[in-house]
């Protein structure tokens, strides 16, 4: 008797969570801030503590589902109406390149490493930060990539040109440390890192340096870091 109850209580709070799915909207499907991730966390363990707890009324285990539904709903139209409740709620965008310079302190706010952000600048197609104009991180984690106005203009393809293959770069210097793998993958030293350094940004000291990337086509990639005052 016990498991068709358990069978029939996880029937009905299925159809049961897909209805309160549906009413809270699309957006809790395409789009998922901090708040609309606890939401569903809490209405998931409260449907499993539901089906597992079989001599509770349904009514205890459907009653603080919903209201969380009420919640975000009221939340979800509050936030259409006030910008602070939004950020709030949603949270704010945070820019990490400007003009394709890299925004150290907020970086470190946002908690978000160099590997996060080539990660995510690789899944948008982009493979080298000397392509980047602006890269905002968005309330969802979402990191928005907008290049360079001249990485925008007609490709080669459009004009039915050759094109060439490209790799991606080799990362010579993170956070200050000297990646000796890509130091080792272009048969090169410290000494040639140096010298490049000061003629190029005119640094010879590693630790200034945040990121520096060499491509195969030759091109250099090289963010000093920001000092504070």
């Amino acid at each position: 008797m016990e498991i068709w109850m358990i069978a029939l209580r996880t029937f009905f709070i299925y159809f049961f969570i897909l209805l309160v799915m549906r009413i809270m909207g699309k957006r809790e499907i395409g789009k998922l801030s901090i708040f609309d991730l606890v939401v569903s966390i809490m209405i998931a363990e409260l449907a499993v503590l539901s089906v597992e707890n079989v001599k509770d009324p349904m009514l205890h285990s459907i009653t603080p589902i919903l209201v969380l539904m009420l919640t975000q709903i009221g939340l979800s139209y509050i936030s259409l109406k006030s910008q602070k409740i939004r950020d709030l709620v949603d949270g704010k965008s945070s820019v990490l390149v400007e003009h394709g310079k890299i925004k150290e302190e907020e970086l470190k706010r946002q908690r978000y490493n160099l590997d996060d952000l080539l990660l995510q600048l690789r899944e948008n197609r982009i493979y080298s930060l000397s392509q980047v104009e602006f890269a905002i991180l968005e309330p969802s984690g979402k990191l928005t990539v907008f290049p360079k106005e001249e990485e925008m203009s007609v490709t080669r393809s459009d004009l039915q040109l050759p094109t060439q293959r490209h790799e991606l770069p080799t990362i010579l210097i993170k956070d200050g440390e000297v990646q000796e793998d890509g130091l080792q993958k272009l048969g090169k030293n410290h000494f040639w890192l140096k010298s490049e350094l000061k003629n190029r940004v005119g640094v010879s000291n590693f630790k200034e340096i945040m990121l520096c990337t060499h491509n195969s086509n030759g091109q250099w990639y090289i963010d000093k870091k920001e000092k504070n005052e």
